[in-house]
């Protein structure tokens, strides 16, 4: 008997390690930013025309993702911001769009510690808002559109520059409502957290730095001089609606307005792309 439960035990480990070898390499795989040729394969595959470019700021080096080789001045500029974890590649589906792609210069970057070249080193919202101010200075900030989504969301927000509009996308923006997932004690935790894929180290990293972050800016959103459009799920759990109503209460209401997705959660940017693609047009046309 004992020998059959010496067995058994030595075959569950076997099975639990090669469990655990196959979703560490999947989870891996999937957290790993693409890299410029896939990017380039993937825009060339659906014929529409691209610019990949490194920019640096602070000695710290970006990528960005244009729409366009050489920006029409003709045009409104959507400059999309991303969340945590996340990448440029995230809003691939709007910047393939034909409609979005006529009517703007679609630009897309991937903030400090996410990128391919620099994954971990997670900067505060000071920082990526001054990044992004090195940005925009090429552009007419009247026509300029900042689309901030999650964790994009506050340093749209926090930009004293007034743009064309501010579209906040289900943006964590309320450091009371900061919810922490029982998964961050995997990066806390020494022994565990050289399994996490770098990208979700950084997530992590900035997950448990962003409510004592939020607190330095979040007495200011009103003091954003732009109009704001908020696009919000009420069923998200991980940045919770609650953010967008908050937020709400502290912006004058002739220049806030809130968008509410009905049974929509935090993944809206993907499967509520064509009512987002709608508000963003209404956006440009105005």
């Amino acid at each position: 008997m004992h020998r059959f439960f010496k067995k058994v035990f030595k075959i569950s480990a076997i099975l639990f390690l090669g469990v655990l070898l196959t979703f560490l390499i999947l989870i891996n795989i999937f957290f790993q930013p693409k890299s410029d040729d896939e990017i380039r394969a993937i825009f060339s595959e659906a014929n529409v025309e691209l610019k990949l470019e490194y920019l640096e700021f602070e000695g710290q080096e970006f990528r960005v993702i244009s729409i366009r080789k050489e920006l029409d001045t003709t045009l409104p500029n959507l400059i999309f911001i991303h969340g945590s974890p996340g990448s440029a590649m995230d809003f691939k589906k709007y910047l393939l769009d034909v409609d979005l792609n006529s009517s703007s210069n679609l630009i897309a970057y991937e903030r400090v510690g996410y990128g391919d070249n620099n994954l971990g080193d997670v900067k505060n919202i000071d920082f990526e808002v001054s990044l992004l101010n090195s940005i925009t200075e090429q552009f007419n900030n009247r026509k300029t559109i900042l689309v901030g989504y999650s964790y994009g969301g506050p340093i749209a927000l926090a930009s004293q520059k007034e743009y064309k509009k501010v579209v906040l996308l289900a943006p964590a923006v309320n450091s009371d409502i900061e919810p922490m997932f029982w998964f961050l004690n995997f990066y806390k935790w020494k022994i565990t957290r050289w399994m996490m894929p770098k990208m979700l180290q950084t997530a992590s990293k900035e997950k448990l730095n962003h409510a004592s972050d939020l607190k330095n800016h979040e007495q200011y959103w009103n003091k954003n001089p732009s109009s704001i459009l908020v696009i919000h799920g009420d069923k998200d759990w991980i940045v919770p609606y609650e953010n967008s109503t908050l937020l709400q209460k502290k912006i004058n209401a002739d220049r806030f307005d809130l968008h509410t997705l009905k049974e929509a959660g935090h993944d809206l940017i993907w499967t509520r792309f064509d009512e987002i693609k709608f508000e963003l047009l209404k956006v440009i046309a105005e």
